[in-house]
């Protein structure tokens, strides 16, 4: 399986790259938002450069997720290899974690101008205890956006799927507090953003990089969203598979 698993992995990564503007796309936002608002505000400013940089981390994660499943999900729908691939003797397994993987490069690819910018524009630090704290925060916070996307991909046909996650990103990504400092969003704001899984994710990004206090409400709210996506993600696959193959 690791071997297929591979392969669809190279597949789904060649796809991508032989379309520049879909690589672009997904690191576009949280660098345009390092460049314009942390930069010329708070760039000089050791502690609130760092949280802001991991909100941009954050917010790239959950646009990389939510674009690349909802939208590549749903194309790849239509099209005859779909389900070609799926009456396969190896089953879905390697192919779903090949697109697993494949998401999880493109992922990468999409944090590495937020972090450059904030290396070379801005004061934020980081220890290396709180790099290893935000990788793990960071594994967490993407697992629930992964399984959005997969059900919007699932669930939706491909035009559908893109303005749903177009529509999604940003009352998330503003609702959760990801556009302003710890403590400086709207009073409505921060009294819903510990509930959204944005919320949870950017706090549990905060108190890896830096003196926030553990909020342990939203992480259990981070984790009750995953818990939801993961059953929309596995109903999502169910009604495909008995719409189109039974």
């Amino acid at each position: 399986m690791t071997a297929l698993a591979l392969t669809h992995a190279k597949f789904q990564l060649l796809e991508t790259v032989r379309i520049p503007m879909a690589l672009i796309g997904s690191a576009f936002f949280p660098a345009a938002s390092m460049l314009f608002f942390v930069v010329p505000f708070v760039g000089g400013d050791p502690v609130y450069s760092t949280f802001a940089t991991a909100s941009m981390v954050t917010f790239a994660v959950m646009t990389t997720n939510l674009f690349q499943y909802g939208a590549g999900i749903a194309e790849d729908r239509a099209q005859p290899w779909d389900p070609f691939t799926r009456t396969l003797p190896a089953g879905p397994g390697p192919r779903f974690l090949g697109r697993i993987l494949a998401g999880l490069a493109l992922m990468a690819i999409s944090l590495i101008p937020v972090v450059l910018i904030a290396w070379l524009f801005t004061a934020a630090t980081i220890t290396w205890g709180g790099a290893l704290a935000a990788l793990g925060a960071l594994a967490l916070s993407a697992l629930p956006f992964t399984l959005l996307g997969l059900a919007i991909g699932y669930s939706l046909p491909a035009k559908a799927a893109i303005v749903t996650a177009q529509l999604l990103f940003f009352p998330l990504a503003f609702g959760g507090g990801l556009m302003t400092a710890p403590g400086g969003a709207p009073g409505f704001v921060e009294d819903i953003a510990p509930y959204l899984p944005t919320g949870g994710a950017a706090r549990l990004m905060w108190a890896a990089v830096g003196d926030f206090p553990f909020d342990l409400s939203a992480t259990v709210a981070l984790v009750a969203w995953t818990v939801v996506f993961a059953g929309l993600a596995a109903w999502a696959y169910r009604r495909d598979e008995g719409r189109r193959f039974s």
